[in-house]
């Protein structure tokens, strides 16, 4: 395993981490004593096996379901000076009800204190005044008491708010989504390394293109690597970067992950798979397009309907030139469904006219049109 300094926090973190999310049992406590052997010794084996790899930093949440609540079974049974142990609780209005919730998440773990805390979800303009306006009082007073080591965000918001966050100066480090097929927040990135906090990229693989059962054509682009390796390279050849998650749902899950160690030495190798990558999407749908099709498309907040544009045109724009028709299905499912994890709806209904007439500033408004028409009818099962 391979470590770097997660920024001002001093920690040495290695350079894949154990996220928490994919293998519990459940997503409701309340089945908490309905927990079968089984999976407890599936999730307890798969940190075990983290732990062996020397991925010592083990990521969950207080929305994870039964995640704290079973790693807090066995977690005292490993050497807790060698972990690097995370858990986020969202940012409530009520100060008081969000400590309520992190005492819950550390009487679920069975911790005395917690090495990196973050605010779970930033997504939202309001959830960043009530951080500011009561929640980070109380993590800071946890902080104080020895509770928690350091205080960081995780987020799924707009990059302007992630930066204005970052920008705050109050937090350590933070978590978000950076990987090849999305690169919007880039700047997010790079104001978080002014500040000198970690950077902790999550769902590389999944909310990255599910790039662990990827299409061929993707599959020949990328070699002599998998799709998944490529962009664990990508994320990880990028020094402002510290960490990627590997969200392990069972022991064996890591040892894809494992083959870009010896290859971050070699990191100019990215750049003819990029190539090969971006040839494929100009040979499909031309320079220009390719160039600027995200060019002065509005906001979720500012488009009719809430139509989320920018998400469902790079869908459309992976499915037909690379393929990858399963991940735009799987994440257009999601539009209307997920609120601001996942903000807007999808392009069912249309108001053509109030649409036109929002995509002004954009050189390709009658495209866009037939494009979302196209898409919705690729993605909707």
């Amino acid at each position: 395993m391979q470590y770097r300094r997660f920024g001002k926090t001093e920690l040495q973190i290695p350079v894949l981490s154990c996220g928490g999310m994919r293998y519990q049992y459940s997503w409701e406590d309340k089945e908490t004593p309905n927990i079968t052997k089984e999976n407890q010794e599936n999730l307890k084996n798969t940190v075990y096996r983290s732990f062996e790899l020397g991925i010592n930093h083990i990521e969950t949440a207080r929305d994870y379901g039964t995640s704290e609540i079973q790693l807090g079974r066995f977690l005292n049974d490993l050497p807790r000076q060698e972990l690097i142990l995370q858990t986020k609780v969202p940012p409530y209005e009520d100060a008081a009800q969000f400590e309520s919730v992190l005492e819950h998440s550390f009487d679920n773990m069975q911790q005395d204190y917690i090495d990196l805390f973050s605010f779970h979800g930033i997504n939202l303009p309001e959830h960043l005044d009530w951080v500011l306006n009561g929640c980070y009082e109380v993590a800071l007073k946890w902080k104080k008491q020895g509770r928690i080591r350091h205080i960081g965000f995780s987020t799924h918001g707009q990059t302007y708010l992630i930066v204005k966050a970052i920008q705050t100066g109050l937090f350590d480090y933070v978590n978000l989504h950076w990987y090849y097929f999305m690169q919007r927040n880039e700047p997010a990135v790079i104001a978080a390394n002014q500040r000198d906090m970690g950077v902790f990229i999550i769902s590389p693989s999944d909310k990255g293109g599910k790039l662990y059962e990827p299409p061929q054509k993707l599959v020949d682009l990328c070699q002599p690597y998998s799709p998944m390796v490529f962009n664990d390279l990508f994320c990880l050849s990028n020094p402002m970067v510290h960490t990627i998650s590997v969200g392990a749902a069972r022991p064996t899950d890591f040892d894809e992950h494992l083959k870009v160690l010896p290859l971050l030495d070699h990191q100019e190798e990215t750049f003819e798979i990029e190539d090969k990558i971006h040839q494929a999407m100009l040979n499909h749908h031309g320079l220009d397009w390719v160039n600027d099709w995200d060019k002065g498309l509005p906001s979720v907040d500012k488009t009719p309907d809430k139509i989320n544009l920018f998400e469902i045109i790079r869908f459309w724009n992976m499915a037909t030139a690379l393929d990858m028709t399963a991940f735009g299905k799987m994440r257009y499912a999601l539009l209307g469904e997920k609120n601001h994890w996942f903000p807007g709806v999808n392009a069912e209904n249309i108001d053509e006219a109030a649409l036109k007439d929002s995509l002004r500033n954009s050189p390709f408004s009658d495209k866009i049109i037939s494009v979302l028409k196209e898409a919705h009818q690729m993605f909707k099962e």
